[in-house]
This record gives structure tokens, C-alpha cells and sequence, in this order.
């Protein structure tokens, strides 16, 4: 599945989609230990400018994009796995005009839930457009288990965090993340 940006819809910066993107992607349920680490990886995020891909979908994947909104210049792609709806455009309103944002779905302005399967051609999605994956957290047995076992995933870096639940990650080659930043030591 190679996806070019014909195939979907848009709301804000297309030139975001040339940047390399790092998806972050995370299981619903995952344990409140991780969110330190999370935050120090986002923390990486913005400082290094990297541009995020996301559904933002779980509570810490809104919680990270809460956080990456706050920098002056950080990059983001926000999936969504329903129709861009008008609101949208004025809740972002001050993301989309200083470019560094942008939405993007499959699905019609029309599709106002999101289900299983609208999860699922969304996380799709992310995964083609990513160059690499941060998976902080995997539910064994989970939806996001099944995402890693499509081609979209075969010859992308994943980083994940030292967990034993993560060791499917770590048989597929995941490397696990290290903060970089002095400023990690004093978090």
C-alpha cells in the first residue's frame, strides 16, 4: 500500500507530508509507568523538530499532542479515522495558519464515528506514510499487535520502551528508547 496524497483529504500544510515523519502509535490501555518516558520521547520530539504522525487517539497520544502543539515550530500530521469536520479548522485555527500543522483522513466530511474499521484503514494509513515508529506500549493479542504484522511495517525503524509486554516488538528488531537530551536527567 503506497498512499499519495491524492487518495486522501486535507486540512492545513501539505508540505508537512515531504518531511521524514515518525508515527507514534500506542495501545488504549497501557500502564501509567510509561507516561514519563512518553513524555521525555516527545519532549525529544519537539526540541529536535521532528515531525509527528498520529491518530491521537488513546489518552496519551492526545496527551503528547497537546504537548507538541506548545512548541513554537513542531511539525504534525494528525490522522483521523473520520471525516474532517468544520469545527476543526477553528479549533486548530493558530496551528493551521503557522503551517505546522495538518489533518488528514480517507473518509468523507460525512463520516461523523469512528469505528473498528475506520481505526484500522487509519492506522493503515499512518503506517505507509511513516518512516519510522515510536510504540511506547503494546497490548499483546491487541489491534495495534495485528497493525505490526502488515507489509506497511516490513523495513521501517520501530523504538519502543524496555517493557516486557513490548517483546514482540523487540523479535520484529525494535530498538528501545534511550532520551538524548541532557534535560532527561533532571526530569
Amino acid at each position: 500500500m503506497i498512499t499519495s496524497a491524492e487518495q486522501f483529504l486535507t486540512l492545513g500544510n501539505k508540505a508537512l507530508l515531504r518531511l521524514p515523519k515518525t508515527a507514534f502509535l500506542c495501545s488504549r490501555d497501557y500502564p501509567s509507568a510509561i507516561e514519563r518516558q512518553v513524555y521525555l520521547w516527545a519532549l525529544e520530539q519537539r526540541s529536535l523538530g521532528t515531525c509527528v504522525l498520529s491518530g491521537f487517539h488513546s489518552r496519551l497520544e492526545q496527551k503528547v499532542l497537546r504537548y507538541l502543539l506548545q512548541g513554537l515550530w513542531q511539525p504534525v500530521v494528525y490522522a483521523l479515522a473520520r471525516g474532517i469536520q468544520p469545527s476543526t479548522r477553528f479549533e486548530y485555527e493558530m496551528q493551521i495558519a503557522a503551517g505546522r500543522l495538518l489533518f488528514i483522513t480517507p473518509f468523507a466530511e460525512d463520516v461523523h464515528t469512528i469505528t473498528q474499521d475506520t481505526a484500522n484503514i487509519r492506522n493503515l494509513l499512518i503506517a505507509d506514510l511513516a518512516d519510522s515508529f515510536f510504540i511506547p506500549y503494546l497490548t499483546p493479542g491487541g489491534n495495534l499487535n495485528d497493525l505490526l504484522q502488515h507489509a506497511a511495517f516490513r523495513q521501517k525503524p520501530v523504538v519502543t520502551l524496555d517493557l516486557p509486554e513490548n517483546y514482540p516488538l523487540k523479535a520484529l528488531g525494535a530498538t528501545v528508547f534511550r532520551p538524548q537530551l541532557a534535560l532527561s536527567n533532571k526530569l
